[in-house]
């Protein structure tokens, strides 16, 4: 009989022994585009499900679920919202949260942390709103529609990344790190769209309550304090404060991140030379104590091991992988389901599209966003600014504007910031972010299979 705990010896020459017993070693890029790719896919069946469902004789129910009303009480005050609306300020502020904590990340030590690497996707970003932006502003200048032109300014990373897996080996890794770095700087300028032009009044009050939770986050941070509970009280009232503001409750997950402190308790020196110290340990009381369950000196030097792995880790870190999952698997899908399900008169269809708000939305998406992106990459590259990653070429330029075509998620949610009150408009537009991203998912991922290049198994997307 096997005496207890006692695991196979691998041979030396197993080198994936650590990575079946304690999993796969992944940078936290690997591991924010696995999650991505994995909530693309259950993107488009909650989606898919939204609109089966709203389609259906169970349209009524679907509708009556979105407006149920939940309320929290605190003491004398109280916030009811619909569950619609909890989703869409409540959960998508973790969203928002997770978004800041991912733009500070880049900017710290990602493709953001230069500005020579920062310069191509930044320019592509640019491009990749201004247009759009344009084009929609030009097919629906006097119109009533005028207030959605952020709608497709946006790019949906988590869909967009889905198809680039999906390419595998057929296109360069550094596509997946161009388009990333392009997303997060889009997702930033869509926040700041955000905040500053679909507000409709301010709260003076309740904002400068909101900022000065910030400030005292910030002073937290210059303090040393490392625990992520205590910042995450304070940007839950920070939270309230930002939702009877006027601005967008959603901004305060992006305030709370920037406040996140991005040094660990542990220096990494102190940590690895103690670590070592304690691994020695262990070797040494093993030999002696057989059995976990009455090692006391073993499982004390694992939880002094396990205490100083947690100081170690900076708490931006924690927060990102922490939340990755959170994100992407939950609120992300609920989000789909609850803003995708629009009910589509297939007769109406023709009339939709001659509309000047879904025209506006299609033409920005489609054409915009691809000309947008392309031509600012372009530019950089040919004017000798910036240059393009190895073993990308122009071909593969267009392949990614046509990827930053997928507005989605975030399109979605600008839409109904921008059309608020007029549900046939809204409608409209949902029916066009719907089709304009599906359709350039589906056409980004024919040019970059078929026309920009053959496999480059080298360079292998997600291995």
């Amino acid at each position: 009989m096997a005496k207890p705990f006692q695991r196979k010896k691998y041979r030396s020459e197993d080198a994936n022994s650590w990575e079946r017993t304690f999993g796969r070693l992944m940078t936290p890029f690997e591991s924010f585009v696995q999650s991505s790719s994995g909530s693309g896919l259950l993107l488009i069946a909650c989606t898919t499900l939204a609109l089966i469902v709203a389609n259906s004789p169970l349209f009524g129910p679907y509708q009556h679920l979105l407006h149920e009303k939940l309320t929290l009480t605190f003491g004398t005050h109280e916030v009811s919202l619909t569950l619609h609306h909890w989703v869409n300020d409540g959960l998508m502020a973790v969203f928002f949260f997770l978004v800041g904590l991912e733009i500070k990340h880049e900017m710290m030590v990602g493709e953001l942390s230069s500005f020579r690497q920062a310069l191509l996707p930044i320019a592509a970003a640019m491009g990749g709103m201004v247009v759009p932006a344009l084009i929609y502003v030009l097919l629906n200048l006097g119109g009533e529609g005028i207030n959605g032109w952020g709608v497709p300014m946006a790019t949906d990373i988590a869909f967009a990344i889905a198809v680039l897996v999906l390419l595998g080996n057929r296109v360069p890794a550094a596509l997946m790190t161009i388009l990333v770095a392009l997303a997060i700087v889009d997702d930033l300028g869509a926040v700041l769209v955000i905040a500053l032009f679909y507000t409709d009044s301010l709260d003076w009050s309740m904002l400068i309550a909101a900022l000065g939770c910030f400030v005292f986050m910030m002073v937290m941070n210059r303090s040393g304090i490392r625990q992520a509970w205590t910042y995450g009280f304070i940007a839950v009232i920070m939270w309230f404060f930002m939702l009877f503001s006027g601005v967008h409750a959603t901004i305060a997950g992006v305030l709370a991140a920037l406040a996140i402190p991005v040094n660990s308790v542990y220096n990494p020196d102190e940590f690895s030379r103690d670590a070592r110290k304690l691994l020695d340990k262990f070797d040494v009381y093993r030999q002696r104590e057989r059995a976990f369950v009455s090692a006391d000196n073993l499982n004390s030097v694992l939880h002094t091991l396990s205490v100083g792995i947690h100081k170690a880790e900076t708490p931006l870190q924690r927060l990102e992988h922490g939340l990755q999952h959170i994100v992407y698997f939950l609120i992300i899908p609920l989000f789909a389901f609850f803003n995708a399900g629009v009910p589509i008169a297939v007769d109406e269809i023709g009339d939709v599209f001659q509309n000047g708000v879904p025209l506006g939305i299609i033409c920005g998406l489609m054409m915009g966003k691809t000309l947008g992106v392309s031509l600012a990459i372009t530019l950089c590259a040919k004017s000798g600014v910036a240059k393009l990653p190895e073993g990308m070429n122009y071909r593969h330029v267009v392949g990614i504007g046509m990827l930053a075509g997928i507005g989605f998620t975030m399109s979605i949610f600008i839409a109904e910031l921008a059309f608020s009150g007029q549900s046939d408009v809204l409608n409209e537009a949902k029916i066009a972010i719907l089709f304009a991203s599906m359709a350039m998912g589906v056409l980004g991922y024919i040019w970059l299979r078929f026309v920009a290049g053959g496999p480059n198994v080298n360079n292998k997307i997600g291995g």
